[in-house]
C-alpha cells in the first residue's frame, strides 16, 4: 500500500480530482493583474490530480477525458465538490465544468 493516499484516490467516469493552486497574480498577455485587484473573478486556476477513465455514451461508447494528471486547469469559482484528503482540500469535478487549460511555454 502506498504513503500517499492521493495514489489510491481513483475518480469515477468523467469526474476529476484537483487542487486549487493559491495565485498572486495573474497575467492577461503582459498586464499583470494583482490578486487585491481582481477578488470578482469567477474563477480560479487548479492542477489535475487524477482523473477518471471517461464518460460512457448512450450508444456504450467510452469518450476517454482530454485532461490529464499534472495539467493546470481554469475552472468556474463555484464548480465542484470540497473533499478532504489528509487534511488538504481538493475538488471533484466533471469534465464539462473545466472552462480552459493553461499551455505553459
Amino acid at each position: 500500500m502506498s504513503d500517499n493516499k492521493l495514489d489510491t484516490v481513483r475518480p469515477l467516469g468523467d469526474r476529476i480530482l484537483i487542487k486549487k493552486i493559491e495565485e498572486k497574480e495573474r497575467m492577461y498577455g503582459k498586464i499583470v493583474i494583482p490578486k487585491t485587484a481582481n477578488e470578482i473573478d469567477l474563477s480560479w486556476v487548479a492542477e489535475v490530480v487524477a482523473v477518471g477513465p471517461g464518460r460512457i455514451t448512450e450508444k456504450g461508447v467510452l469518450l476517454e477525458p482530454r485532461v490529464q494528471k499534472g495539467w493546470k486547469i481554469v475552472i468556474g469559482k463555484y464548480m465542484g465538490t470540497e473533499v478532504k484528503i489528509d487534511n488538504e482540500k481538493y475538488y471533484v469535478v466533471r469534465e464539462d465544468d473545466i472552462l480552459g487549460v493553461i499551455e505553459e511555454e
